[in-house]
């Protein structure tokens, strides 16, 4: 088992409504930095785009009634980053809850600095949303 941490932000919004406003793939190069400077290409039931290190291939949940959002990231080395992601509700808002696993290998500062950068993306959607 990996170690993992998880990072929520809450939104003023019903949960389904956000759920809808932010499923699809394209939705995410707005607010996930990894992905704001590239356009995702669909190839087949991937998406390409060029990340900070490189080209990555992302996998996507199909749009479902449950606001999972979950997705892997391929960077080029053949192993798959799982990134768990949900919408649910939370009373008249909701929560967008993401799980960062650490990869194996990875130091103390990485896991950190990744756990970091999801709580900077998150809170750029938030800002999104409400402003």
């Amino acid at each position: 088992m990996l170690p993992s941490q998880t990072v929520t932000v809450t939104i003023p919004r019903n949960w389904l409504d956000l759920y809808e406003t932010i499923w699809k793939p394209e939705c995410f190069a707005k607010w996930a930095s990894g992905l704001s400077s590239s356009t995702l290409t669909q190839e087949g039931n991937a998406w390409r785009a060029k990340g900070p290190s490189g080209s990555v291939k992302i996998r996507f949940t199909p749009h479902n009634p449950f606001g999972v959002m979950d997705h892997w990231i391929d960077t080029g080395t053949g192993k798959e980053i799982y990134m768990p992601m949900r919408v649910i509700a939370n009373g008249q808002g909701a929560e967008i809850v993401m799980v960062v696993y650490r990869q194996p290998l990875m130091s103390d500062e990485k896991f950190a600095q990744d756990v970091a950068w999801v709580k900077r993306d998150l809170n750029q959607l938030l800002h999104l949303l409400t402003h």
